[in-house]
């Protein structure tokens, strides 16, 4: 049985991924990094709390075959570029490194469509050098997640958010119809589904899922 190591387990999307890995009965513990408490209960959690740059002071502690990375924040939370960079960058190569000398083989990192280290939109850039870096610590298998619109019900009340994702369904069709499928909304729910179905699926050493092969892992 397989263990694996959450960052990003509060977080919309790793929320659902950490409940999918706890359900799975092919891994026998699920390790997250948090911040803060976030009220999980389950004999296979084990839950480390700490800032993400200390993630070097604990790493006896964590355990891992494989890494899940769902990190990310928003301009409106974290204006300064340079905090920013840290979380969407930094932290999510760090602990690929981390994991990598504590013997995991396999990462699966959460991007976004259009991640180019080469754009000249900051948010992109930022996601592509995070892919190329993580592809660089050299896992066996790296699988890179990029959703468009993610769409679901969050906790945490966004109305600009709330209002794209009301009129979503009408740019749909315009974008099933146009090619363009890989800009199409997908839910939280089904990119943590895709992202846990993958590791059963590990063949080449770099994977790319865009929204057809998500929708294809989740079925």
């Amino acid at each position: 049985m397989k263990k694996a190591l959450v960052l990003g387990a509060s977080g919309f999307v790793g929320r659902y991924l950490v409940d999918l890995l706890l359900a799975n009965p092919s891994y026998e513990k699920v390790t997250i990094v948090v911040r803060r408490d976030i009220g999980l209960e389950d004999p296979k959690l084990k839950t480390l709390i700490a800032d993400f740059e200390s993630l070097p002071k604990m790493k006896e502690a964590i355990e891992a075959d494989e890494v899940f990375i769902t990190l990310g924040t928003t301009r409106k939370k974290t204006p300064d570029r340079k905090n920013y960079y840290q979380v969407d960058h930094d932290y999510p190569v760090l602990a690929t490194r981390i994991a990598r000398e504590r013997g995991a083989s396999s990462v699966f990192l959460l991007t976004a469509v259009g991640a180019d280290a080469g754009s000249g939109t900051f948010y992109l850039r930022t996601k592509g050098e995070t892919e190329r870096d993580v592809i660089g610590v050299g896992m066996d298998h790296t699988h890179i997640f990029r959703p468009s619109m993610i769409l679901g019900e969050r906790t945490e009340f966004r109305l600009l958010e709330r209002i794209v994702i009301k009129i979503w369904p009408l740019a749909e069709g315009l974008l099933k119809l146009s090619g363009l499928s890989k800009y199409r909304g997908i839910s939280g729910k089904d990119i943590a589904k895709a992202m846990v179905n993958a590791a059963s699926k590990q063949s080449g050493k770099v994977e790319i899922y865009e929204w057809k092969r998500m929708k294809e892992l989740v079925g």
